[in-house]
């Protein structure tokens, strides 16, 4: 892919020692990332919180409305992913094509009218498992093209230097809206019913004005290689660098389980163990505020750790306190339900933190979209497998063990293939970029640069 066009003035001479550096970014001041980043930043910050209150209504109104089976809560988790694998690397090879600010507009419209659409359904008596699903599997797969344009998007419009920050504090808006969303959800589904999913919607709607009031970036652009090509290019960027490598059979084998347990969570909560609305979008809150607190010091933890240390840390530590969940009902299950999902967020948090300061530096800008779609396919497409079989085995296990112990069986043997195998792969992370850095440094002066990301 030729380099993303950041506007319309004159090109600057490109700076060979800095290949990965966008051409037009805005530098960092004093003040911030930026009014480009800060603008991509407040409609995120939005979006963060009615995606949360969707993400705790859809399932309420499921099993609390719609009286729907473990296997539905499963089919309708499937929906929300499905579109990953099946979409993800023509969307990268699309939005290397598209003009990323009016893609990531259009994306947004378009998630706003569906859930509109599913709320007239409801009020004209229509809505059922069925629509459900194929009105998640429409916004999660607008969502593929948006997300893949929004990584390159802060690739155009942000310094590298500047990206470890910027994913920081996306990652502290995203746990912010996880302490506020959960509550916010649980009282305005207890108020307004599905209605709740209103705010979702208008979160889609705010977001898509800040990213329309941004300057133009990332214009469409004449891409010489095939579509074809371009998909094998952004595979073998993935697969031929060992650092990205490590970093995608890693996070494969984390989304082999992760996804199955927070699946069942809501089915246990109100099913199992009885929890009120009320009292699990409490929990989910409490969980939030702790994730929030490691997202505010991400940045720190990984300059002292190391990013490429942090990482196979935080994943171990993410799946090993998913057996928490054992502990209810022996202790109050909300403060387990809360303990336990406080841990996993503040790990996730450093986790996505330090994969996405790793894996950004070693990609030319030019490149981002395609990687990101390429690493998404191959991470998340296991992920619609994941979810509903999460809601098969709870619905088998379920007539020999009773629910709450079938959702326990199931979650444990879901936490444990990252415990043991999601880890490894990372583990020698550190040691390819010490030695990428050592051979840089003995090479001579004239000879070759250090490699991308050498020193991360």
């Amino acid at each position: 892919m030729s380099a993303a066009a950041a506007g319309s003035a004159p090109k600057p001479p490109k700076r060979p020692e800095h290949p990965e550096r966008p051409e037009h970014p805005e530098r960092p001041g004093r003040l911030g990332l930026g009014r480009q980043f800060n603008l991509l930043w407040a409609g995120q910050s939005v979006s963060y919180i009615g995606d949360k209150v969707n993400i705790f209504v859809v399932p309420a109104v499921m099993i609390l409305l719609l009286h729907a089976s473990a296997f539905q809560v499963g089919l309708v988790a499937m929906a929300q992913y499905l579109a990953i694998p099946l979409l993800s690397l023509v969307a990268g090879m699309l939005v290397d094509r598209w003009d990323l600010r009016l893609t990531l507009v259009a994306c947004d419209l378009i998630r706003f009218a569906v859930i509109l659409l599913v709320m007239a359904a409801y009020w004209a008596g229509h809505l059922s498992v069925a629509l459900l699903f194929f009105s998640v599997a429409i916004v999660n797969a607008t969502s593929v093209f948006f997300n893949i344009g929004y990584t390159a998007t802060i690739a155009n419009v942000v310094p590298v230097e500047g990206r470890v920050s910027a994913y920081s504090n996306m990652e502290t808006s995203r746990t912010a809206s996880e302490v506020v969303g959960p509550a916010v959800a649980s009282l305005l589904y207890q108020l307004m019913g599905i209605a709740a999913l209103l705010v979702d919607a208008g979160s889609y709607l705010f977001s898509a004005g800040a990213i329309r009031s941004m300057r133009s970036y990332g214009e469409r652009k004449k891409i010489e290689q095939t579509m074809w090509q371009r998909l094998k290019a952004g595979v073998a960027l993935n697969w031929t660098d060992p650092v990205l490598r490590g970093t995608l059979i890693g996070t494969f084998i984390m989304n082999v389980g992760g996804p199955v347990y927070v699946t069942v969570m809501p089915i246990l909560a109100y099913r199992g163990l009885g929890l009120s609305v009320g009292v699990y979008g409490i929990a989910m809150s409490v969980a939030a505020a702790a994730a929030l607190a490691g997202a505010l010091v991400a940045q720190r933890v990984s300059r002292l750790i190391g990013p490429a240390r942090l990482m196979p840390m935080a994943v171990f530590a993410h799946s090993a306190v998913g057996l928490g969940i054992l502990l209810a009902p022996r202790l109050p299950s909300a403060v387990v339900v809360g303990a336990v999902l406080s841990l996993y967020g503040v790990t996730m948090v450093w986790y996505n933190v330090c994969t996405a300061a790793v894996r950004q530096v070693r990609i030319p800008v030019a490149d981002q979209a395609v990687s990101a779609a390429a690493f998404r396919t191959l991470t998340w497409g296991i992920i619609p497998v994941s979810a509903l079989m999460a809601g098969v085995f709870v619905e088998m296990l379920t007539p020999g063990h009773g629910i709450r112990n079938a959702c326990k069986i199931t979650m444990v043997c879901a936490t444990l293939i990252g415990t043991l195998f999601a880890w490894p792969p990372e583990a020698g992370i550190q040691r390819k970029l010490n030695r990428e850095k050592a051979l840089a440094e003995a090479a001579p002066a004239a000879g070759t640069a250090a490699p991308v990301g050498s020193t991360a």
